[in-house]
């Protein structure tokens, strides 16, 4: 079941165990089974701490991670290969007694939740974004006896997910309820149980001599580079690592090969961590205005200020604004290729837009899907060569250029799309069960009204030194009218407004406000 490579990995791990630790196996005849009970008893014949029973759980195949004698409430339907394995070593070591690494005010807020809380996880091994819910139920559970869960893999119980109508990973429920799709972190789940930060929290904070706002590449870059100056430095992020949690892979950051991006996004925040930077996550802004100081007003009421200011809000998925888009999203409609393909195993899917991102999204989807058709805007694709050359060698796919999106349709989930040849007028409808949108970004800066100028895309105007027309306000990264959306450009351009703003910090005496 486990490779040489991954099977001594795994024996160092477990030497980190602490604990007796017991498995509970619900297996029954099938492949998945099968399967399920060689990983099982491959774990417990490498460590002495590991013991194993048969039972007869809620889901067959599943099994179950306990300390003896009790019932932690981790468990896995499935087999947790792939981007779960790192959860299975996880459960494993927090089970046996290892102390998750988890901040001691997350770890009092978990302990302090009230009430039995049940929570399923239906994701994807290949999903890039599962693990960290998965991980986050998993440290919860076992740190609160009053709440369980279960991981479920979406193939092995498929009939299960298409029951629910799952056509998104990872999907969340709690007590029997829909809870939540998408990346989660702990701090996202409590906060949507009622657990999170108010605006009394932020009543009593300083102004910042640099204040960034968004979590992304650029906002770690430029708190890193202020704070290096010795400056009060505070981010106010929406979810710290921003769109880079939900890329696949990274293959062009210069030195590093290649990486995903919730591991990029993870030495992103270890490294900011590094320093003394007050991060404020889970926080929005929602309105700019520059007085002696720049303030910014937090959804939640809260009011900071900073003698000067970093915007690097990002960017976010450019929707098709055609009908049923909104309304099949997650019923069919999906932006990740990567983490909801393998829900779409067998079924005929569209890919809208001809770029790299919507050609490599084509690629990575023929090899699972029954047939893909890409739609592009434009008289010709845009993907580079080398793209289209394997796109067009792949027997099931068909390509549909000059090809206006005019509705997706479908009852309870996507069952088609419509569109129109732009040269000819004519009006076609395809029959499929997925619509992968993939048109670029749009970016976050709706809310900064006409404070910050903006150019017709919404980009936000600067300056060779990342200046805005706002004395004090510069901006960073794919919000800004900065061409090139790459991340090492846009922590390049963090680094550049974070020195530009120590510059003004330097040669304009900001007043802070009189406390009478």
């Amino acid at each position: 079941m486990l490779d040489k490579e991954l099977k001594a990995q795994l024996e160092q791990y477990l030497q980190m165990m602490e604990g007796d630790v017991l498995l509970k196996v619900s297996a029954g005849s099938d492949d998945v089974s099968r399967d399920m009970t060689e990983l099982v008893d491959e774990l417990a014949s490498m460590s002495s701490k590991i013991k194993v029973e048969t039972t007869e759980l809620e889901r067959t195949p599943s099994f179950s991670v306990n300390r003896v004698g009790e019932d932690t409430g981790v468990t896995f339907a499935g087999i947790p290969l792939g981007h779960e394995f790192t959860s299975l070593v996880l459960a494993l070591l927090q089970v046996s007694g290892r102390p998750p690494k988890v901040d001691q005010k997350l770890i009092d807020q978990i302990k302090n939740l009230e009430g039995k809380h049940h929570f399923e996880s239906y994701i994807s091994l290949t999903c890039q974004n599962c693990p960290e819910v998965v991980q986050a139920l998993n440290i919860m559970s076992v740190l609160n006896p009053n709440i369980s869960h279960t991981m479920i893999d979406g193939a092995a119980f498929k009939e299960e997910a298409e029951s629910k109508n799952i056509m998104a990973v990872p999907t969340v429920f709690l007590n029997g309820e829909s809870f939540g799709g998408g990346r989660m972190t702990t701090e996202e789940i409590l906060a949507k149980m009622g657990s999170g930060p108010d605006a009394s929290e932020f009543k009593d904070k300083d102004p910042y001599d640099v204040l960034v706002i968004g979590g992304g590449p650029a906002s770690a870059s430029a708190a890193i580079y202020a704070a290096r100056k010795g400056i009060r430095t505070g981010i106010v992020a929406e979810r710290f690592g921003g769109q880079v949690n939900d890329t696949a892979g990274i293959e062009n950051f210069i030195s590093v090969k290649r990486t995903e991006g919730p591991k990029f996004v993870a030495s992103l925040e270890e490294h900011v961590k590094d320093y003394d930077i007050d991060v404020m996550n889970l926080q929005r802004a929602k309105r700019i205005e520059k007085k002696d100081m720049v303030e910014i007003e937090l959804e939640n009421g809260a009011v900071l200020k900073g003698k000067s200011v970093i915007l690097s809000t990002g960017a976010r998925w450019r929707q098709i604004g055609v009908p049923g888009e909104e309304e099949f999203r997650n019923k069919g409609v999906a932006y990740c290729p990567h983490c909801d393909g393998p829900l779409f195993e067998g079924k005929d899917v569209s890919v809208i837009g001809g770029g790299n991102s919507g050609i490599e999204a084509a690629i990575d989807l023929a090899g699972i899907v029954k047939h893909v058709t890409v739609l592009e805007f434009a008289s010709e694709l845009k993907a580079d060569s080398v793209l289209q050359d394997r796109l067009f060698s792949l027997p099931n796919v068909t390509v549909l250029t000059n090809a206006q999106t005019k509705e997706i349709t479908g009852k309870d989930n996507v069952n088609g799309i419509t569109y129109t040849e732009r040269d000819t007028g004519t009006e076609h409808h395809i029959e499929l069960q997925g619509v992968f949108v993939q048109i670029g970004l749009l970016p976050n800066t709706s809310w900064l009204g006409d404070t910050v100028e903006r150019n017709k895309f919404g980009e936000i105007i600067v300056d060779k030194n990342g200046a805005t027309n706002v004395p004090g306000v510069f901006a960073a990264g794919d919000c800004t009218d900065d061409p090139n959306k790459q991340i090492i450009i846009s922590m390049g351009s963090g680094a550049n407004a974070a020195l530009s703003s120590f510059d003004y910090l330097i040669r304009n005496q900001v007043k802070e406000p009189s406390l009478t």
